[in-house]
């Protein structure tokens, strides 16, 4: 970490701006999952119990932008919080505002306030443009949302008292927002939580200095959603295991028959080109050799496991038992495994056995394991096996930017050392 994090600074007397990652799922005001309010809770009880009063802003969802939405509010997430900090946590009507800004000023040292859903203003999202813009069109678009985004920024920035802006939102890192990136404009010191840290911490290890061997593991549905990653992990893995059903466009690519399974034609040629580079460069690209195939996208479908042949009008659903010990006995050999993408639709029961096997392989292994994306993150907590992850990532597009070797905006405006 060449930024600086919490511990740089001194929080006493200060009334704190600070991005945290409350995106969680929420259902009849009940929120479901407390995994990413619960990561937020040393750098929030380190900040109160330092004597400093704390500001609290996230989004939630994806509203439609037209002010408040009940489904979308965080109010559920405030009554979470107190229960998990163990303290009274005020709640703010809104983001900005008179009265917002008021119970902000209001705050003792030791008192916390989460504020209201920042996406309930659209300028905190991406700029809308239709897909039959013109290049102009679009150009001015963006141009417009940008000012709006340093509008919000400028209104967001007074919920604290301009000296310390704290962003352990990793989830949203990737995001150049007025409440990730742009406030920080606003603040003489801008640092990283914990969370933060230790995201980029075990990120930053795994790609800038990797224990050898190094295997990573993609899965999940499209090769487009991760070529990025695969072009910048081919520097620097070892093996390279491809499940989940992306995997079936490398099949096509390689002459295979693939059945009803997802194949992205318009990505086959690329495909080739990776098979390519990865021989070029000696990396073990390894597919599955197995495959269990369904006649139907459904629980209750007819099974059976072939090899890698998918039959006409069967789609494959998840790796067979000899791709998940082919996988694991790679995994075993690794000193750094880094994991992002299912093997299967591990939501439905009779597919989701490659996925807990790469799960067990990985959680048996003795190496630095980074877990990134939200399906992954879901399967290894259903597996049971999240203990033995040496870390789970909070950020599924933020991971994901990461692993392509990108500059994710959220750290970028964070103060250097």
């Amino acid at each position: 970490m060449n930024k600086l994090t919490v511990r740089d600074v001194d929080f006493k007397g200060r009334r704190v701006l600070c991005r945290v990652d409350f995106n969680v799922p929420i259902k009849d005001g009940v929120v479901n999952d407390n995994t990413r309010i619960s990561a937020a809770l040393p750098t929030i009880k380190y900040v109160l119990d330092q004597g400093g009063a704390l500001v609290l802003m996230s989004h939630l969802g994806r509203p439609k932008g037209k002010g408040y939405e009940t489904e979308f509010s965080l109010k559920p997430v405030a009554g979470r919080l107190q229960e998990l900090l163990g303290r009274p946590v005020k709640f703010g009507p809104d983001c900005i505002g008179p009265d917002t800004l008021a119970m902000a000023r209001a705050l003792k040292p030791g008192e916390v306030l989460l504020v209201e859903n920042t996406r309930f203003y659209p300028d905190e999202g991406k700029a809308k443009v239709a897909d039959t813009a013109t290049e102009e069109e679009k150009k001015a678009a963006k141009a417009e949302m940008k000012k709006k985004q340093a509008d919000l920024a400028a209104k967001l920035a007074p919920l604290g008292d301009g000296e310390i802006f704290i962003n352990d939102a990793f989830g949203s890192a990737h995001r150049a927002h007025a409440s990730t990136a742009l406030v920080c404009k606003y603040y003489k010191k801008n640092v990283a939580g914990f969370l933060m840290e230790k995201e980029i911490d075990f990120m930053g290890r795994a790609l800038s200095n990797p224990e050898k061997p190094f295997v990573a593991i993609l899965g999940g549905a499209k090769v487009s959603d991760k070529v990025n990653v695969i072009t910048n992990l081919l520097t620097k893995v070892d093996s390279l295991i491809v499940g989940g059903a992306m995997a079936y466009t490398f099949y096509r690519a390689k002459g295979l028959p693939t059945g009803k399974s997802l194949v992205e034609e318009d990505k086959v040629d690329l495909a080739k080109d990776i098979l390519a580079r990865a021989q070029a460069a000696g990396v073990k690209l390894l597919l599955p050799v197995d495959n269990v195939i369904a006649d139907k996208f459904d629980a209750a479908a007819q099974t059976k496991t072939v090899g890698e042949k998918i039959d006409e009008g069967w789609l494959a659903l998840d790796i067979g038992p000899k791709s998940a010990e082919l996988f694991a006995a790679e995994i075993r050999k690794a000193k750094t495994v880094v994991w992002n993408g299912p093997m299967g639709c591990f939501e439905m029961a009779p597919f989701a056995a490659g996925t807990l096997a790469i799960a067990k392989a990985v959680a048996g292994t003795k190496c630095l394991s980074i877990i990134g994306g939200g399906d992954s993150v879901s399967a290894v907590n259903k597996s049971g096996l999240a203990g033995k992850m040496s870390h789970i990532s909070t950020g599924g597009g933020a991971s994901l930017e990461f692993l392509e070797g990108k500059q994710l905006p959220g750290v970028v405006a964070l103060t250097d050392k």
